[in-house]
């Protein structure tokens, strides 16, 4: 396969030593050195949820709930998938470009490598809050069972859009500087200290909740996850379809997207 031509997902097959080894060396790369090594990819999530609780869940006083802060956990860890996955992904293909001119191996290799890091600290991260949060709030039902495929279509997800994501920067410089914009109000407008319920209490227009709801397309995920997790219910059919819908065009479109542009990396990078 040349360099520039285009992959199937069959083209795959046979390059499992060359992902595993882009994530071990995308695990080991950047706390390299360092005395607690890989548990900084625990650490830092596990300080952003605290710091983001002290802001928002004690300083500001939201709208209450009961145990407020395992309802922001719930939620925050979906969050944390997407904005950290999203910059990480979209840098790849220009952190590998030595490696993209000299080998010859399918490119969605590379995004999909800093998605499975990024997967694998979320899957630590959802299992400790799950561990906490189950317990205290007494939410051991049938309804657990159903977290690794809201899980599973969370990660695929976020794996269309970093193939997405990675290609287009690869071409317009402008793309990953634009998402990182877009992130900051995007995490407020996530119903990650409220849900979209508590709008309605304080008489906003229905309107704007349900685009705050069904406009923002990580919020299903985040309601999905706190239903499991904090309430201990199943999500309803309107979340599930949302969700299969969401990932299989995200999957479906950044797959397309980085097909069509890939053809050029190896002269851009």
């Amino acid at each position: 396969m040349s360099s520039t031509s285009v992959t199937r997902p069959s083209d795959l097959r046979g390059h499992g030593f060359l992902f595993q080894q882009l994530v071990q060396r995308e695990l080991r790369q950047k706390y390299q050195g360092s005395v607690l090594g890989l548990v900084w990819y625990l650490i830092n999530p596990l300080l952003l949820l605290g710091s983001y609780y002290l802001m928002f869940g004690v300083v500001l006083k939201p709208i209450e709930h009961d145990d407020y802060p395992l309802f922001v956990m719930t939620a925050m860890v979906v969050w944390l998938l997407v904005s950290q996955t999203l910059p990480a992904a979209g840098d790849s293909l220009l952190s590998q470009s030595a490696l993209l001119r000299k080998a010859r191996f399918p490119r969605e290799i590379i995004p999909t490598a800093t998605v499975a890091v990024q997967a694998m600290t979320f899957l630590a991260l959802l299992t400790i809050v799950a561990v906490i949060t189950v317990p205290l709030r007494g939410t051991l039902d049938p309804a657990l069972l159903l977290l690794p495929f809201v899980a599973a279509l969370n990660i695929l997800a976020v794996q269309g859009a970093a193939l997405a994501l990675s290609a287009l920067h690869a071409h317009f410089r402008d793309v990953m500087p634009i998402v990182s914009a877009i992130l900051v109000p995007w995490f407020f407008l996530t119903p990650i200290f409220y849900e979209p319920a508590d709008l309605e209490l304080r008489d906003a227009p229905h309107a704007a909740v349900v685009a705050l709801e069904w406009g923002n397309p990580v919020a299903p995920f985040v309601e999905a996850t706190r239903q499991i997790l904090y309430y201990g219910h199943a999500p309803g059919l309107d979340l599930w379809a949302y969700m299969v819908a969401a990932t299989g065009i995200a999957l479906v479109g950044g797959w397309a997207i980085f097909r069509r542009l890939q053809r050029d990396l190896a002269v851009l990078l």
